[in-house]
């Protein structure tokens, strides 16, 4: 697999599992690796598989917001002074999912100079559709992504060590989520951590992007989201990216349209599907993934792509 070091992508986010395919979003970039499927336990693939109702996989039940998914959650706050490897954060988890066997677990970090809050709406979100997440804070807010991958998965072995939530996990089933600089993390990180079947790279940065988009703020005072570098830094990311992908820009967003619950309703749907389809196994959220669903025809979509997806 071949990966570039990450462009901006300044209303992007992206999925990805371990590291192979990559959905692109102008607020929204999925990417995904191999087929996961092949490396999963095939009993608890199938217990989680079955324990959803094939009913309540709809596009409605998909775009609702915060913890309206099929499970109850309930929250266990992380301590800074408890935390081994990152600042502390809060672990979301689905109380009611027993019969589904174990879970898959995913950690969630937030970007440059921002805080857990920035990205603490992903917690429920998920947890609701029966993962174990965890929202974190960085030991600084001025980390850069090699640190953040390093967090994040400090933060997935507090996930696996707890007494809470530890033996709910499937420790070879993990994803990770990042915005902007946590993007870069999240990136790095699927592309270290064998476990992590699936991550979720919104407007992923690195220092080298970061420099030439303050530059290009200060030279030209082009409008923040639909500059055609910015573009060019996007699309050579998605281009070079092996495996299947999936590229989703979306219309007019900005590099914080991913955090503080903004676009929730947009972006759940396909972070979800790819969740599922990617750290679960579940083919039945192949509809709302690549070309089984065509983003384009959402007017808030400005453009869209797909290869080689499962």
């Amino acid at each position: 697999m071949m990966l570039p070091k990450l462009m901006i992508a300044m209303s992007t986010l992206v999925f990805s599992t371990m590291a192979v395919a990559e959905i692109t979003v102008s607020e929204t970039s999925v990417k995904s690796l191999s087929p996961v499927g092949s490396t999963l336990d095939a009993t608890n693939s199938l217990a989680a598989v079955d324990c959803i109702k094939d009913d309540t996989i709809t596009a409605t039940e998909l775009t609702k917001t915060r913890d309206n998914g099929p499970f109850s959650i309930s929250t266990k706050h992380v301590s800074r002074q408890s935390a081994n490897g990152f600042a502390g954060g809060t672990i979301h988890y689905p109380t009611d999912a027993a019969s589904c066997g174990l879970l898959g677990g995913i950690a969630v970090v937030p970007g440059y100079v921002s805080y857990e809050s920035s990205i603490k709406w992903w917690g429920p979100r998920l947890a609701s559709w029966g993962f174990v997440v965890i929202t974190i804070n960085t030991s600084s807010i001025y980390d850069h992504p090699d640190s953040r991958a390093e967090q994040l998965s400090a933060a997935l072995d507090h996930l696996l060590a707890d007494e809470t939530v530890g033996h709910m996990i499937d420790q070879n089933r993990l994803g990770a989520i990042g915005w902007s600089m946590g993007g870069g993390g999240a990136l790095r990180l699927a592309t270290e951590r064998s476990t992590v079947q699936a991550s979720l790279h919104k407007r992923p940065i690195t220092i080298r992007a970061m420099a030439r988009w303050i530059r290009l703020l200060y030279s030209s005072l082009v409008k923040m989201t639909v500059s055609p570098r910015i573009k060019k830094y996007t699309n050579t990311f998605y281009q070079k990216a092996d495996g299947p992908k999936m590229k989703v820009e979306i219309n007019n967003g900005s590099h914080f349209c991913a955090s503080h619950r903004f676009n929730e309703k947009l972006l759940s749907k396909p972070a979800i599907a790819w969740m599922q389809r990617y750290i679960n196994g579940d083919t039945r959220f192949d509809k709302f993934l690549c070309g089984n669903e065509s983003y384009k025809d959402n007017p808030r979509i400005s453009a869209y792509d797909y290869e080689d997806c499962l």
